[in-house]
């Protein structure tokens, strides 16, 4: 029996728009070889506008209807300076009030930025993109700001991070386990592992049935 997932995210970078569906597909064939994941290409949105009363339901139920029966929702979101778990909380509630099947729906929110989880693991990264040989990774990076410029620190000089470009070649390249050190990324793997246990759930009763 192969599990299907269909995974329809709401993003709010134009980088994170390209590299997610690389990310979650890496994680999808970490953690459920074989599976057939569709991941339909993200919504893009502003985090300003994301949060504003009414917009996040609307782009919920806009990814609900992408991901069709059976899919899953996802937010991902950077927490920048807000706090990331109590963030995550009112998103999450704000989203499963609007979404269909509750159940479907998760919010990461990256602490500080995405590219912490590279930064977590910046040795696995070495000489991809113009990260230099001797790049060390650092374990407390979701504790740090600029994510992005410590990621331009370990590039040559004149060489700068571009996100549309860097995030998806990063996505594909980074050490899985290395990143589940950062805990809003080990967050992510979890959730997905969640969602793919339910979609596996849900074809074997339809196999019973």
């Amino acid at each position: 029996m192969t599990v299907r997932l269909t995974v329809a995210a709401v993003v709010e970078g134009h980088g994170e728009r390209e590299a997610v569906p690389v990310l979650l597909r890496r994680l999808a064939d970490r953690i459920a070889p074989g599976c057939v994941l569709t991941v339909p290409q993200p919504i893009r949105v502003s985090k300003s506008t994301m949060v504003r009363g009414g917009e996040l339901e609307r782009l919920v139920q806009l990814a609900a209807a992408k991901a069709g029966p059976g899919g899953a929702v996802l937010v991902i979101v950077d927490a920048d300076d807000d706090c990331a778990a109590g963030l995550a909380t009112s998103l999450l509630e704000r989203a499963r009030a609007v979404a269909p099947d509750a159940h479907g729906v998760s919010v990461i929110v990256a602490n500080r930025e995405f590219e912490a989880w590279f930064i977590v693991g910046l040795e696995s990264l070495r000489g991809r993109r113009g990260i230099s040989e001797d790049a060390a990774s650092l374990e407390n990076a979701e504790e740090m700001s600029d994510a992005k410029g410590r990621l331009t620190s370990n590039m040559p000089p004149g060489r700068v991070y571009r996100p549309v470009l860097d995030q998806p070649a990063f996505a594909a390249e980074i050490d899985i386990d290395m990143a589940r050190r950062a805990k809003s990324f080990d967050k992510l793997f979890r959730e997905m592992e969640r969602l793919l246990l339910r979609a596996g759930r849900t074809a074997e009763g339809t196999a019973s049935a």
